[in-house]
């Protein structure tokens, strides 16, 4: 028998605000929620995320605690799903979630309707749950139907453009495909309703972003270049857009201006003016604020390459770095949104090339977090990249002993095997004794081998695996390998985990 398993004994809700969440770790739980949905003839919305994550942290401070967001509560059934709780990577793959935090809109037979950005603000939030609350169709039917040709509603065309294509997974649209898709989505509204400009202009905007990072990046004509302008040029207009400016700026004028030069310079001089204009917007959070001004350091780096550990930032820019990194440790005092901000600030810092700044604002708050293994880590990349090997290993082994849940366990463990094969190759000891201690930890969690625990035992045996090349360490794998086999031998034929399972010990 595998420790641990969760059903009746579910922990109470961690989450905030007066919302009656129901904690659901394994399959029963969710059947008795979607049964009440049934019952009740409402909705199911699903929030799946972890302690630590920065992100879902942002949605209890500005979303989930908010009376409208109460209010609204009313009209559905709300779940959340702890990505650390025994059974609870089993749900990822029923739902089809990976990344931290994704909430779903689901009707009763359980098809979704939506699926929300992690990045977006509330009021957007707000508005999009209520176009679902109001007889919204699965987002599956309403993309089929518009590619088929036939006509769309206004509603419709909106919860396509604000659809989490980025944590969709392959549900509707691979990676490489998403960028197309968008753009197709743009031309079909564009030709059936071209009047609805901020919607189409979302579409767009996300295919440029979305693009930028493949092989196949979308055309662009004049028509889609003052398209962009125009939402620059106006505050009010870049407002709407706000999530997507602050998390992909310097992706779009990438994909506006391939190549520096004079264009690059007056696209990056508009989309700057704009960014600062949302880094002063006090309607907007501090997280988002701060994500305005890390994309501003973004676009400066576009012509000097991601790897520059000193970038040559303007001075001014680099005064504005520190003034905000010191003013939001100052005035941030709820505990889930230190965890967004001082975790999203120490990133900017680093980026600024600022890194004894981000190490010490990161070691200042390790007691005032909740979550402090989620900051070690941040200090261990920081001196990983600064070729401090040591002190890296250190922060990586720290991470993982003081992490929290099985899954995430797995997670900070994988991490710093990882980077201890690669930044200390010859510790043969040290490495079979983290492989074998986590083999152990997987061997005592019931879902293991789902989703987000099953690809960090994946990243571990193809860490070991490369780490072998030529056989130099083929006992230590060989042990491991043994250890792992009649771990793989407690599934089930039938359970998904055994294939799992199974390709992991082929990797070793």
């Amino acid at each position: 028998m595998f420790l641990g398993l969760v059903g009746e004994g579910v922990a109470a809700s961690s989450l905030p605000g007066n919302v009656a969440w129901i904690p659901a770790a394994q399959d029963a739980d969710i059947d008795r929620a979607f049964a009440q949905a049934r019952r009740d003839r409402k909705p199911v919305l699903l929030y799946w995320g972890a302690t630590w994550c920065p992100p879902c942290n942002q949605l209890k401070a500005t979303l989930f605690n908010q009376q409208e967001f109460a209010l609204l509560a009313q009209s559905f059934v709300a779940v959340q799903v702890d990505g650390d709780l025994p059974g609870a990577q089993k749900l990822g793959t029923r739902f089809q979630v990976r990344g931290y935090p994704t909430t779903l809109l689901l009707n009763g037979q359980g098809q979704e309707i939506t699926r929300l950005p992690g990045e977006i603000e509330p009021d957007q939030a707000l508005s999009i749950l209520r176009l679902g609350l109001a007889g919204g169709r699965p987002i599956g039917q309403i993309l089929a139907d518009t590619r088929a040709g036939q006509s769309l509603t206004r509603n419709e065309w909106k919860s396509l453009a604000f659809y989490a294509w980025e944590t969709d997974e392959g549900r509707l649209a691979t990676t490489a495909e998403r960028a197309q898709l968008l753009a197709e989505l743009a031309r079909r509204l564009q030709a059936s309703l071209p009047a609805e400009g901020d919607t189409l202009t979302r579409l767009w905007l996300k295919a440029l972003a979305a693009g930028s990072e493949t092989s196949k990046p979308i055309a662009v004509d004049a028509g889609l270049r003052d398209r962009v302008e125009r939402v620059l040029a106006d505050q009010a207009l870049a407002r709407q857009q706000m999530d997507v400016l602050t998390g992909g700026a310097a992706l779009i004028v990438k994909a506006l201006a391939p190549e520096s030069g004079p264009d690059r310079r007056a696209l990056f001089t508009r989309m700057d003016i704009a960014l600062q204009r949302l880094q002063a917007d006090p309607t907007l959070s501090r997280a988002d604020r701060v994500s305005a001004l890390t994309e501003r350091v973004a676009l400066v780096r576009l012509d000097l390459g991601k790897d520059e550990m000193q970038p040559r930032l303007p001075p001014a820019l680099l005064a504005d770095v520190r003034e905000t990194a010191q003013r939001m440790d100052r005035e941030t005092t709820d505990g889930y949104e230190r965890q967004a901000v001082i975790t999203a600030v120490g990133s900017m810092l680093a980026q600024a090339g600022l890194w004894d700044e981000s190490d010490a604002l990161l070691k200042a708050n390790l007691a005032r977090s909740h979550s402090p293994y989620y900051l070690m880590s941040q200090l261990g990349s920081n001196a990983r990249k600064l070729g401090r090997n040591a002190d890296a290993l250190r922060w990586y082994r720290e991470a993982y002993e003081t992490s929290v849940g099985p899954a995430t366990r797995l997670q900070w463990g994988a991490a710093y095997l990882s980077a201890l094969v690669d930044l200390s190759p010859k510790e043969v000891q040290s490495i079979e004794e983290l492989a074998a201690r986590l083999i152990t930890q997987a061997s005592q969690d019931s879902s293991a081998f789902y989703e987000r625990s099953g690809r960090s035992m994946q990243r571990v045996a193809t860490k070991l695996r490369d780490w072998n090349q030529g056989g130099r360490e083929s006992a230590v794998l060989n042990r491991l390998r043994a250890q792992l086999t009649p771990v793989c031998a407690r599934f089930p034929a039938t359970d998904e985990q055994r294939a799992n399972c199974d390709a992991v010990a082929k990797l070793i």
